[in-house]
């Protein structure tokens, strides 16, 4: 496994902390990345995301989702299990899952649904009109010398 030091970012730049947390947190991985629940991250839109979960057997009640700090969280617990039966083959998994998706900034979470044994969340990301592109209007010396100049704007 390979350390990085990130000292030096820190000095030199403001803000950008939490990258150089999510870089720490990548880093503690170790190359073991879970493998269950399978999930695919699609882009929809230009600024739409969804995340599509294989949740086959858990319900509505059984998941939870959650989202903070820029941290979203699907948590999978199966709260009913029948005790009495008897399995000859057990294939479907359905043990308990915690996946977190580092989200960046503007990204929201617009909604989620279950169908077909697939928890879709459906991910936006909304910047603010500050951040959007605008045009800046050039004015012209003629547009500039038709209208006076005001030195003082009080009366005598």
């Amino acid at each position: 496994m390979r350390h990085f030091d990130l000292t030096p970012l820190y000095r030199s730049t403001i803000g950008f902390d939490r990258l150089g947390a999510l870089l720490d947190t990548l880093s503690n991985f170790e190359g073991e990345t879970p493998s269950y629940p399978p999930y695919n991250i699609e882009r929809v839109g230009e600024n739409e995301y969804r995340i599509s979960m294989a949740v086959a057997g858990f319900g509505e009640r059984d998941l939870d989702i959650e989202v903070k700090e820029n941290t979203l969280s699907i948590r999978g617990e199966k709260k009913s299990e029948v005790e009495n039966t008897t399995f000859l083959h057990r294939g479907i998994a359905s043990r308990s899952f915690e996946r977190r998706f580092q989200l960046a900034d503007h990204v929201v979470v617009k909604g989620a649904s279950l169908e077909n044994g697939l928890l879709h969340v459906d991910l936006v990301r909304e910047l603010p009109e500050a951040m959007k592109p605008r045009t800046i209007p050039i004015a012209t010396k003629t547009e500039a010398a038709e209208q006076p100049k005001v030195i003082d704007s009080k009366a005598a």
